[in-house]
């Protein structure tokens, strides 16, 4: 039997979802900063790593944030239809997939995570992480180095495929600075 009476289990699930309003509304209103936006997680990051430091724990907390944010930046900088996987499937048909002339089809580039949602978990992970400092039960003793030298080798490692998948599908994640036109043409 519930206990609970159901006006209390309505205001409750009121409230709830007023809370979530509330971020929702928060959410909106910070989409368009992005330079703020990544400042602010700049910045919880700076207090994070500052916290670990003086603290001299949660080593194994912070590892495991390192591998989550890799894991985001891997998935904001690979596409969301992945080239090798469609590559293969056309050699089965016959065809090429990527545009070899002029009149074929322009397809942009689509981030398989987009930058507003890597925003936002890398954010809610570093505050998970930084809110995990406050309790002694996550400090769990290990020697640091090694999870150092072992993200260092997995970062590497990682990175050198992705940089080799670009390279091989002739795809960049990025969009370095607006063309600007002159009279002359392209600066």
């Amino acid at each position: 039997m519930n206990s609970e009476p159901p006006e209390e289990a309505n205001a409750f699930w009121a409230q709830k979802s007023a809370l979530e309003q509330r971020y929702q509304v928060i959410l909106d209103r910070v989409t368009p900063l992005t330079t703020e936006r990544w400042a602010f997680t700049g910045a919880a990051l700076f207090f994070y790593f500052v916290r670990v430091y003086f603290a001299q724990g949660w080593y194994i907390v912070t590892y495991a944030l390192g591998i989550y944010l890799l894991n985001l930046f891997l998935a904001f900088l690979q596409p969301k239809f992945d080239p090798s996987l469609e590559a293969a499937d056309t050699a089965e048909e016959g065809g090429p997939m990527l545009p070899t002339r002029s009149d074929d089809e322009f397809k942009p580039f689509v981030r398989r995570l987009p930058e507003f949602k890597a925003w936002h978990s890398a954010t809610k992970a570093i505050l998970v992480a930084f809110f995990c400092t406050l309790f002694r039960v996550f400090d769990i003793p290990v020697f640091w180095p090694i999870l150092l030298v072992y993200f260092c080798i997995l970062f590497t490692i990682t990175m050198k495929r992705q940089i080799r998948h670009m390279i091989k599908y002739r795809y960049i994640p990025f969009n370095i600075g607006k063309k600007s036109y002159s009279k002359s043409g392209y600066k």
